[in-house]
Order: C-alpha cells, then structure tokens, then sequence
C-alpha cells in the first residue's frame, strides 16, 4: 500500500501542472484582452491569476502536510493545507470583486467598443487547454486520493467554463451589443466570488471540525458489518488537512479476551483503510451492557 505521504508528493505534480498553465494562460489573455478591447477577455485573466494563488496555496499546503509529526504537531501538518485554501480564497474574493467594479464603471460610463471576433478564437482555445489540466489533476486526484487535488481539478473546470463565456460575450459583442462584452465580464467577476465564497465555506467548515453526515452514516454502517462488534456505541470524525481522523466506541460480548477485543479494533481499523481510505482510526472496545432482566409475568390468581 502507497504510504499517504507518498501520495500526497504525488499530488504535486497536479498543482505545478495548474501553476503552469495558469501563468501562460494569463499572460496572454490579459495581453491581447487589453491590445484588443475585451474586458471579458481581461476578467478572465485576472481570474486564472487568483487560480495562480489558489494553486500555489495548494502546492505550500501539500508541502507542508509531508512533514511529519512532532512535539507540538502531534497529529502531523495536514491542516496547513486547509489554512493556505482559507488565505486563497480571501485573495480570489477581493480580486472578485475588484473585477465587479471595474465592469460597472465600464458599464455605466459608455464604453462598450468591440473587440475584434478572433478574440473569441483565443479564450476557446484557453478552454480547451483547461480542460486538458482538468482531466490530468482529475485523474492524478482519484489516483492519489487526494481532496484538495479534486478540489484543484473542479476549478480548472469551472475556469474552462469561463473562457467559453468569456468567448459568448465577444462573439456577442460583434452582432451590435457591444456592452455585452462588459456584461460577461461582469458574469466572470460574479463566477469568481462564488468560487472564493465555497472554498472559503468548505475551509471553515473544515477548520471547525465540521464533517459530512451521510458520510458518517456510511462508515458507522461499515464498523457495524465488522466480525464481533454487537452494536456501535458512537462515531466521531473531523478532517484534518485531506485526512479523515475517526474515534469509534463500539460494543463488543463482555466474554471477549482482551486480545479479541483488540483483534477486532485492528478489523475495524482495516476496513477504514479498505473502504474509506481513512488512516487514523482510535477504536475504544466496551463490553455489551446486559439487558436488564425482563419483569416476571402475574401469576394467575
């Protein structure tokens, strides 16, 4: 089995190949939306430049996490890639909104001139390339089981869905709506915003050791098929950084050696890694509670 921090160095090949793609993306939008007049064209450069920080964010977080556990980090460094999304996603949010203002004042001033429709050829090849590094960390996320690299692949597709609208909006401004160009750049300022609000939300909720109720059900519904335990007493789980760490009491027959006890604690811990891909199990074993002795029936008088 592929050690976790293996993986996790393996996931830094998706975050450089984003670095990457974004830097050459945005230079050339911002360069030819600005010679060429597309406000659209510009949003969605400075849109894959807050990607440049998102992406470098998960890069530092997935180097971070490789380091191991120590005296004051007894639980190791997997949250410092939560922390750093949390930063990115403050910085998309006022790039956001920076693009939002600008396109009101282009709105509201009159300037709506068109960009040349070649343009448009431009942002669609953009979103091709996109979606071509979306496929790549897509893959090398479900490969390494890597959240955070999933979380990477779902914005270079939603990045990829900006510049077809960033391409809608020029190829609209040349049928005599130039302002619709202003329009959708105002859309791809709206688009950058949510994507800040959810990764921010996702963070938070992470960092207040929030987690998923039908994925907990789901894992109190594996502990209960194990061989040996009568019943589960309580499961609780927290995500820390792109891990799962579970504390699971269950119950098991009061007969039990010790030693079969802890035999069943370590199945439990097996199928956590099996099913969930879940390594930091604590399973505490209780012995079932007798049921209290049933009333005897009323005698016949």
């Amino acid at each position: 089995m592929v050690d976790i921090y293996d993986k996790i160095k393996e996931g830094e090949r998706g975050a450089w190949a984003s670095i990457v793609a974004y830097l050459v993306l945005s230079a050339l939008k911002l360069t030819i939306g600005y010679v060429f007049l597309s406000s659209a064209l510009q949003a969605d450069g400075l849109n894959n430049l807050t990607d440049i920080v998102a992406s470098v964010a998960v890069l530092v977080g997935l180097r971070i996490s490789q380091k191991p556990p120590d005296a004051d980090h007894a639980y190791g460094h997997f949250r410092a890639e939560t922390v750093a999304a949390l930063i990115a996603s403050v910085i998309m949010a006022l790039v956001g909104l920076q693009v939002l203002i600008d396109a009101a004042r282009k709105l509201a001033g009159g300037s709506g001139e068109a960009p040349q429709a070649w343009v448009a050829g431009v942002a669609v090849l953009c979103a091709a390339a996109m979606y071509g590094v979306y496929r790549y960390n897509r893959d090398l996320s479900i490969k390494t089981g890597s959240q955070a690299l999933m979380a990477a692949a779902k914005d270079n597709l939603s990045d990829a869905l900006v510049s077809i609208g960033a391409a809608v909006g020029i190829l609209g401004s040349q049928l005599g709506m130039p302002w619709l160009d202003v329009i959708t750049a105002f859309v791809v300022g709206l688009i950058i915003c949510r994507t800040a609000w959810e990764i921010l939300s996702d963070s938070l909720h992470r960092l207040t050791d929030g987690f998923d109720e039908q994925k907990l059900a789901e894992i109190r519904d594996t502990i209960g098929t194990v061989e040996g335990v009568q019943e589960v007493r309580e499961v609780k789980a927290r995500v820390n950084g792109s891990q799962t760490v579970l504390d699971v009491v269950v119950e098991v027959s009061r007969d039990l050696s010790l030693v079969e006890g802890h035999d069943i604690a370590d199945r439990i811990e097996e199928e956590m890694k099996a099913k969930h891909d879940i390594y930091f199990v604590s399973v505490h074993v209780e012995p079932k509670e007798e049921e209290a002795q049933k009333p005897a029936a009323d005698k016949e008088v």
